[in-house]
């Protein structure tokens, strides 16, 4: 999570409002025209769309939520789950008043799959890499083991620990990042990491269900993006009725950070200008 000082770098505005069950969701909005809601992945927040965001300003109206769990948005409730996340998109939709595309990024494209399979007016949905291959029950002693580990404070290996048993980052590039860190450059996003495990833990891997999500989808990926997820996107391609896949050469799942420019215009190609 970036300091107040980063945040205050970016455009727009705060807005907060309460979702179905009172939790406080916060929000950053900028831009005008048609609405967009863009939403982020594990260990992300306000911060992590804008990038992409500022690039597409000019031409859609930006509502770019900090999920439940990730500060300055409330706690919410534990266990969660991803009718949770249904939740509070549907009250955000209800706030701006009128249907939206719907963005999201990693698990936050998950999310928004889940949105789209609960009927939100939702007018195209933009998936960057939704990792549907980690569901299930096989994750509840991959959240009580990153529960230890980050309530003794060993946050280096609790991350190293959702690198191999959640993302499966290859071990090679773990260490990459590993040695690219330092032991006090570890983002306060323990509780957020741990209710989204908890919503995966809940959730199933079957893939078919996704066949009734009607609305034109842009499916995003990295050509470089590590196994199981490029096999993961094309079992998902098959199945969605109305799906545009892009893949990015020479990226990996972190493009929409990396790459912001090139991100955002796929994205501009895709969404209906009004």
């Amino acid at each position: 999570m970036p300091s107040a000082i980063e945040l205050s770098e970016f455009s727009g505005s705060f807005v907060s409002f309460e979702s179905f069950d009172g939790t406080a969701i916060s929000c950053r909005q900028l831009g005008s025209g048609p609405p967009v809601v863009l939403v982020h992945g594990s260990g992300g927040g306000l911060h992590s769309w804008q990038p992409v965001a500022e690039q597409l300003a000019d031409r859609f109206e930006l509502w770019l939520p900090a999920r439940r769990g990730y500060a300055p948005s409330g706690p919410g409730r534990s266990p969660k789950c991803f009718a949770d996340e249904v939740g509070d998109l549907r009250a955000l939709i209800d706030k701006i008043g009128r249907p939206v595309h719907l963005i999201g990024m990693s698990y936050g494209a998950t999310v928004a799959l889940h949105a789209m399979a609960a009927g939100l007016p939702v007018r195209s949905l933009v998936l960057w890499e939704p990792p549907l291959y980690a569901a299930g029950e096989e994750l509840a002693p991959v959240l009580a083991e990153f529960e230890e580990l980050t309530a003794r404070g060993d946050r280096r290996r609790a991350d190293r620990l959702l690198g191999e048993k959640v993302a499966r980052v290859p071990a090679a590039l773990l260490d990459l990042m590993d040695a690219g860190e330092s032991d006090d450059n570890h983002p306060d996003d323990a509780p957020g990491w741990c209710r989204d495990l908890e919503s995966m833990a809940a959730d199933s891997v079957d893939m078919e269900r996704w066949s009734a999500v009607t609305a034109p989808t842009l499916l995003m990926r990295g050509a470089d993006t590590w196994q199981p997820m490029p096999a993961t996107l094309d079992r998902l391609a098959a199945v969605l009725p109305h799906v545009t896949l892009t893949t990015f050469p020479g990226q990996m799942h972190f493009a929409p950070s990396v790459v912001p420019e090139a991100v955002a215009a796929e994205i501009a190609r895709f969404l209906p200008r009004s």
